[in-house]
């Protein structure tokens, strides 16, 4: 089947699930309704740009037979109308092949997202707490949610290590190109000799597993104890035991979550987030599986690959996945970070058009 009987097909069906969402016994089954309802609506944009595409056509047979007229000043309009209208074709058709590309399931899910500083001591934790003030301000301008779960600081006002939820469509699709190593190079604020040193950041990006995902934890697989919630240094900031760790007892991985002074909502937040992890464990053995396929570069897992670098004294960003590199750091460090994100998704899916064929 080649591209233009596919969009055909798709067309019919869009045009099917029209009409099976307007009879009475579809619309009296709310599951089937919804799961013909989020069908249909992946069908709009790749209909839309077929319904495009067949209109372009008719134009481009149109200026054809003008171009075929003997009238030397029609030819020379239809010629260039001609240039315009195949060049609207191509582009067309290659926004539709983006828009089939297989969709990753999760990519419209919510976003879990710990930093931990790495190498590099205090200004270690101090970059850890800019990135997290930088996503938080990325957040806002995509009229995000951030939800804090865990979160350990330091007493000069860095994080040791901070897990929160992005919450808004599609944050993870974004997201996840956060993934990896970040390096700040820049002179820290104690050091007296001016030298520039050299620390980084660790970013762990998950999807937030809902109920689409099955993810089953037994009661028998977990331990779960409380504690009271801690601050700056370690000293106690609550007077309940209300902070909560998880152990999950086959895997050895463990989940804290002490930002409510609720300790249902702790376990809450916790099991969300081990839900998460214990996806992100199944996803890694399936990538394993599936090694004999190239890997894109700009997601490769490997979340000790060192993805960007931060030149505080250059004034420069680069992105090592995509060779890409830009000045104005402070507003970069503000959330301003679209344009990295757009050409890291562009080239994403670039390499999956080139497989496409």
């Amino acid at each position: 089947m080649d591209l233009m009987d596919k969009l055909a097909s798709l067309a019919q069906r869009y045009e099917e699930l029209n009409n099976l969402m307007g009879q009475p016994e579809i619309l009296s089954d709310i599951p089937l309704l919804q799961r013909y309802g989020r069908e249909h609506a992946e069908l709009e944009d790749v209909v839309h740009k077929y319904n495009e595409i067949i209109s372009t056509d008719k134009e481009i047979a149109d200026a054809q037979e003008m171009y075929d007229s003997e009238d030397g000043e029609l030819r020379e309009m239809a010629f260039e109308e001609l240039e315009r209208l195949r060049a609207q074709k191509e582009k067309l058709l290659e926004e539709v092949k983006v828009a089939l590309l297989p969709k990753d399931i999760m990519d419209e899910k919510n976003a879990i997202v710990t930093i931990q500083g790495g190498a590099g001591g205090d200004e270690a934790a101090l970059f850890a707490g800019e990135l997290f003030r930088m996503y938080s301000r990325y957040a806002d301008m995509q009229r995000w949610k951030i939800e804090v779960m865990d979160v350990n600081d330091t007493e000069q006002g860095g994080i040791k290590d901070i897990t929160f939820a992005v919450k808004g469509k599609g944050a993870y699709s974004r997201m996840k190109y956060e993934g990896g190593t970040h390096r700040v190079q820049r002179v820290p604020v104690t050091e007296a000799n001016g030298r520039i040193h050299t620390s980084t950041a660790k970013v762990i990006v998950l999807p937030e597993v809902d109920d689409d995902i099955n993810i089953d934890i037994k009661d028998t697989d977990i331990r779960v104890d409380v504690y009271r919630s801690t601050g700056h240094g370690g000293q106690s900031v609550n007077t309940t035991d209300s902070a909560v760790r998880i152990t999950h007892l086959p895997t050895g991985l463990v989940v804290t979550c002490q930002d409510e002074k609720s300790q249902l909502k702790n376990k809450t937040k916790a099991l969300s987030v081990l839900k998460s992890r214990l996806w992100d464990l199944e996803e890694a053995k399936r990538q394993a599986e599936l090694s004999k396929n190239r890997r894109s570069q700009v997601q490769t897992g490997d979340r000790s690959e060192k993805i960007r670098t931060y030149n505080f004294p250059q004034d420069r960003v680069t992105d090592h996945r995509i060779g890409l590199t830009r000045h104005n750091l402070p507003g970069f460090m503000n959330g301003e970070i679209d344009q990295f994100l757009d050409n890291l998704i562009a080239i994403d899916q670039a390499e999956k058009l080139q497989e496409w064929g």
